[in-house]
């Protein structure tokens, strides 16, 4: 059996774990709002029309924040026509999905929502067809205590008191050429527009923080090009960069999709690089911060590509302007909304490892919103239950808290080749990408620490010897294992413990170092208290 040495010490120390960073994303695509939080004829309804058994459930696992309402989605929504009476809104072409937006779920609801939840909301504002003006009456109908036209016609809606969002995002994606007035070919517009609506965000309320959109994916022709004539144009007045990735790998290629980690990694310090290059250029002591606000991982088929990008748009990269707008418009009926996919427990460790590249950058990246991360919650018309990535963010947000620890990981190594899926798809080789995965913190106030690990050998089961002898005053607490013999297995509503976490029984201690057995496709978390 191969074996591996992992060393944790509290004097390792990265920087704070901000709670946002285990937060998810919500966007009106298909059944996800429409049917899925919300369904006024649901038998479980409350007085809103969200479903009782998803929102409870929601709140039980306690995720920290979620960005609303979208996504693509944003970039041409009128929230305007989202407030006041159901019976007087405005229904829409949504341009992004292809769908009528009725707006019965508007701006007020979306909010209530995150309250009853006790999540915070990362509110995206239109800057495609959005003017700056829009943006200044929304913030001030959403967080001006009253006395004006647009806080006292929240107070009329029925909202008293202001819903106190602290973090606004600013666009979405707006360096891709599939959003609804793209500026990918105009970064300067764009910033410049940002910082005219970040400076009026903040002259509204001061204790406001605003997430300029950069690059969607370092896939873009335009990367990282684009981020720094944007941060040149408003790098003083905004906190966050926002960043986007998908990570697609070759069907079947279980080495290179659970690679993610590695490609986000390239993909973070690139964009830190990009943001300490502006603060040198501006002389300025301001460290810009990163928000990962949408990601995830998938395996994708081969397609015909080309060699380099040209400047063109590639219709098999960019479906929405091939087949995708030949499919009409469609109404999402609540009653009648399909099931998401179900997620496996290979998708849920390929995220796992995502989640810990992010607590390795705790010190830059202070934001990160899984895009499937209310969606780890499986639900039917009758049934809700936990699905397998439930129990992975369950345990980063429980336990990762405090100050983000950098491990010393000694593993056997395996390379990657790289791979050219499509235009849009494109990842170099890697070698030497270790079998075992780690990050860990320390929570200094409660006096408790944990060391989440994985073993991603889709072939062989590795002995480690984990080294926490400099946690002199801790006590190991419990050891969680999350694994399945079956990587592809998932919790139905029919079977809804084919993948639980269990606790390890085989580890052996001694000397401050635990020696345990890390099965194949398994994640690890390790729960130490004093």
């Amino acid at each position: 059996m191969q074996k591996a040495k992992v060393t944790v010490h509290p004097d390792y120390r990265i920087g704070e774990i901000d709670r946002r960073l285990f937060g998810a994303f919500l966007e009106p695509i298909g059944g996800w709002v429409y049917g899925g939080i919300w369904n006024p004829k649901h038998p479980l309804a409350d007085d809103y029309g969200f479903r009782k058994d998803i929102l409870e459930m929601t709140r039980e696992l306690g995720i920290p924040a979620v960005r609303m309402p979208g996504g693509n989605f944003t970039s041409g929504w009128e929230w305007k026509d989202s407030i006041g009476p159901r019976e007087e809104r405005k229904k829409h072409l949504d341009l992004a999905w292809r769908q009528y937006e009725t707006n019965e779920i508007g701006h007020d609801e979306y909010l209530e929502w995150a309250r009853r939840v006790n999540t915070d909301p990362l509110y995206t504002l239109n800057m495609g067809t959005g003017s700056i003006e829009d943006a200044l009456h929304c913030v001030e109908y959403t967080n001006h205590e009253g006395g004006t036209y647009w806080s006292d016609l929240r107070r009329k809606n029925g909202y008293e008191k202001p819903h106190k969002v602290k973090t606004w995002c600013l666009g979405n994606e707006m360096d891709g050429p599939w959003q609804i007035h793209s500026w990918e070919k105009d970064p300067k517009g764009y910033g410049i527009k940002v910082h005219e609506t970040s400076k009026i965000i903040k002259w509204i309320d001061p204790s406001s923080e605003t997430v300029v959109a950069g690059s969607s994916t370092p896939n873009n022709r335009t990367y990282p090009d684009w981020d720094l004539k944007v941060l040149n144009e408003c790098y003083d007045s905004v906190d966050y960069l926002s960043l986007h990735y998908y990570h697609s790998a070759p069907e079947g290629d279980m080495g290179a999709y659970l690679n993610a980690s590695s490609v986000f990694e390239d993909f973070i310090n690139t964009e830190i690089a990009a943001c300490d290059l502006m603060q040198a250029h501006f002389r300025s002591p301001k460290k810009m911060m990163i928000s990962f606000d949408e990601y995830g991982c998938n395996f994708s088929p081969q397609k015909q590509t080309a060699i380099g990008r040209c400047g063109a748009i590639d219709r098999s990269a960019y479906p929405e302007f091939s087949s995708h707008i030949s499919r009409p418009f469609r109404f999402n009926d609540p009653d009648a909304a399909e099931p998401s996919a179900p997620g496996e427990f290979l998708e849920a460790l390929a995220l796992s490892s995502i989640l810990m590249t992010l607590v390795r950058h705790a010190d830059r990246v202070k934001i990160g919103c899984m895009t499937g991360g209310l969606f780890v919650i499986g639900s039917d018309e009758e049934h809700v239950w936990k699905r397998a990535g439930y129990y992975l963010f369950e345990q980063f947000i429980r336990h990762a808290k405090g100050i983000a620890l950098r491990p010393a990981v000694e593993s056997p190594v395996y390379s990657v080749k790289g791979f050219n899926l499509n235009d849009f798809n494109q990842t170099p080789a890697y070698d030497n990408v270790p079998f075992i995965e780690c990050c860990a913190s320390l929570d200094e106030e409660n006096g408790k620490a944990a060391v989440f690990l994985i073993n991603r050998n889709w072939e062989e089961d590795m002995e480690i010897e984990l080294d926490i002898s400099g946690f002199t005053d801790f006590q190991v607490e419990g050891h969680t294992v999350l694994h399945a013999e079956n990587p592809h297995a998932c919790n139905t509503c029919e079977d809804q413990k084919a993948v639980m976490p269990e606790e390890a029984a085989d580890d052996r201690q001694e000397n401050g170092k635990i020696y345990m057995k890390a099965p194949k496709l398994s994640l690890h978390v390790i729960y130490l208290t004093k």
